[in-house]
């Protein structure tokens, strides 16, 4: 009788245990994020179905908008008001956009990304904290260099207070220390040209200048750094490109007139290394052609001011 009990344990232990180990191995790559999110970015949240993400702003939501409401769902309640939960109804590979807006007036773009249950290796965002873009100091031969939030210095028909004044003709006035004097362009229609990069513990301020050659009113999007080279793939070659996080950019205007030009400034971490094939890049592209940025190379390590002549 006790040897019957002993395989009777052994046989239990052993149809437990692999059940175990595989729930264990399909457990997913979970994640908590907390993004600095700027009005004109847009935030990838990735979801896993039978799984929930939650979604937290720094105001009350006042509406949450899907793209698509049939393999998507969102849930905010008024006991928790600053947060958001999203979920994934399809098994299968899905995608959607989705529109936050708080009771301050402002927007948060998500894409919302589920891989189904074709491929598990993706993590899945349990949390996403939403702060507002910080402030960042670079050090330069110039004065400092002061890089807030995204702002369009356009003159506007608003009131303005005599602070804000102040600190519009500051930013102005860093803009214009900045340009670009003698640009080198790239590209025809929208041409975009970089200035000498300042660079301070692995972060790097470039000064950037676009000039709309175009014979109509252009819009620009935010801009974008690349780190983009080939690589041989047998008998052909692949051009591969990641895509590197800006911390912070300011530009002077996003709507550029027929032979208007905007200066501006892109703050970001540059990458520690990159291989001799690879180029980084500034990508400017504008509204109406989002699949033909104009690029712009950047050298990838930024000259020492005041060295031996």
């Amino acid at each position: 009788m006790k040897i019957c009990l002993s395989l009777v344990h052994l046989i239990t232990i052993s149809f437990l245990f692999p059940r175990a180990a595989l729930a264990q191995a399909e457990l997913p790559q979970a994640r908590i994020v907390t993004l600095s999110v700027d009005p004109e970015q847009v935030v990838v949240l990735h979801l896993r179905i039978g799984y929930v993400s939650s979604v937290r702003v720094l105001e009350e939501v006042s509406s949450v908008v899907l793209g698509d409401p049939g393999g998507f769902k969102a849930e905010h309640s008024e006991a928790e008001p600053q947060l958001v939960f999203f979920k994934t109804t399809s098994a299968k590979p899905t995608q959607t956009n989705a529109l936050i807006t708080t009771r301050g007036g402002h927007e948060i773009s998500l894409s919302l990304v589920s891989q189904g249950k074709s491929d598990r290796s993706e993590p899945v965002d349990y949390v996403l904290n939403c702060e507002r873009p910080h402030s960042f100091l670079i050090a330069s031969t110039h004065p400092t260099v002061a890089i807030g939030e995204t702002k369009n210095l356009a003159t506007e028909n608003q009131p303005t207070s005599p602070s804000q004044t102040k600190a519009g003709r500051q930013e102005e006035d860093l803009l214009r220390t900045e340009r670009i004097e003698n640009p080198h362009w790239e590209g025809k229609q929208l041409r975009v040209a970089v200035g000498q990069a300042k660079e301070k513990d692995q972060q790097m301020a470039v000064p950037f200048a676009v000039l709309n050659s175009s014979a109509r009113t252009v819009e620009l999007l935010p801009p974008q750094i690349q780190l983009a080279g080939t690589s041989k793939d047998k008998h052909r070659k692949v051009i591969k490109a990641e895509t590197v996080a800006i911390k912070d950019y300011r530009i002077t205007s996003r709507r550029l007139a027929p032979g208007a030009r905007a200066d501006g400034i892109v703050v970001f971490d540059r990458p520690t290394f990159k291989e001799s094939s690879e180029k980084l890049l500034l990508a400017v592209s504008q509204a109406a052609e989002v699949d033909r940025p104009v690029l712009a190379p950047i050298a990838f390590v930024a000259p020492v001011s005041g060295g031996a002549k």
